[in-house]
């Protein structure tokens, strides 16, 4: 199952970051470390209020199952990176919804279905390194700089490039769209130049909707960081989600542009706070 991973994963070719050296072969090299921390025996997994660690015991057959578990996971987030990826590089059927006075614009497409996607393009104060730790390592800190957000709770950690995440909105005033609840996978690829982030939802029995919550989905969904030097990086956020519900696409259409815009006001906020004196 592995090789075949790694072929959709090494497929990724957002055109506007091909002129990046060594793109192709950093994407190798990213998988091919991914693999490798696999294909190690220790696994940690953290779930909701206990952790619980195990190691593989080639004589036990639940060990197996359980690493098997976890691989589903990893090719999961690995998909959904890899066709969220294929959205952004298909250039046709792009158009400008909203464009900032500070240089960030969000486009939108729609997509075989009916559904309309959008692509946010940012430039941001911050390295890769800083913005990788927010959004990745730290994401279930981000209520406390982000309002739109109640929770996110890792449920499970799968290896240091992928997890699943339980996702609260927050009700706050101006949200048009109500509070929602995401079960998600997350999956990263980093290199020391660019960040992948890619998602999308899962279904858990274990883990159903939250009483008095509508359960919505998102993804696949990505988000693209590229190294522009001088500590600033280019910032590509593609928002593909389903609110679910009974709300008008005129009502969708128009909150979920502008909650990618509050996102990054936000995240500017918390990055100016915690800016270290150059």
């Amino acid at each position: 199952m592995l090789p075949a991973v790694v072929k959709l994963c090494c497929g990724i070719s957002y055109p506007h970051l091909r002129n990046m050296a060594g793109l192709q072969r950093a994407a190798v090299a990213v998988i091919g470390q991914e693999i490798t921390h696999l294909q190690r025996w220790g696994w940690s997994q953290h779930l909701t209020g206990a952790t619980a660690e195990f190691q593989y015991n080639e004589s036990s057959h639940e060990a197996v199952n359980q690493m098997k578990d976890q691989l589903i996971y990893v090719k999961q987030g690995q998909e959904a990176l890899r066709k969220a990826t294929r959205i952004l590089e298909n250039k046709d059927g792009w158009n400008v919804e909203i464009t900032e006075s500070n240089g960030d614009v969000i486009y939108s497409k729609v997509m075989p279905g009916g559904r309309r996607v959008f692509r946010l393009e940012s430039v941001l104060e911050a390295d890769v390194d800083e913005l990788y730790d927010i959004l990745f390592l730290r994401v279930e800190e981000m209520h406390k700089w982000n309002p739109s957000i109640q929770q996110i709770k890792v449920l499970k950690r799968v290896g240091p490039e992928t997890v699943v995440t339980h996702e609260v909105s927050a009700q706050t005033g101006g949200n048009l769209i109500g509070q929602r609840d995401f079960v998600s996978v997350r999956h990263s690829c980093k290199h020391k130049t660019h960040v992948y982030l890619g998602g999308a939802a899962i279904q858990l029995e274990s883990f159903p909707p939250l009483a008095g919550f509508v359960r919505a989905e998102d993804g696949p969904t990505c988000i693209l960081i590229r190294a522009l030097g001088a500590g600033k990086t280019h910032f590509t956020w593609l928002l593909n989600m389903d609110v679910k519900g009974w709300l008008p696409k005129s009502i969708v259409n128009q909150a979920l542009p502008r909650a990618q815009l509050d996102f990054t006001r936000h995240l500017r906020r918390h990055l100016t706070a915690n800016a270290c004196p150059r």
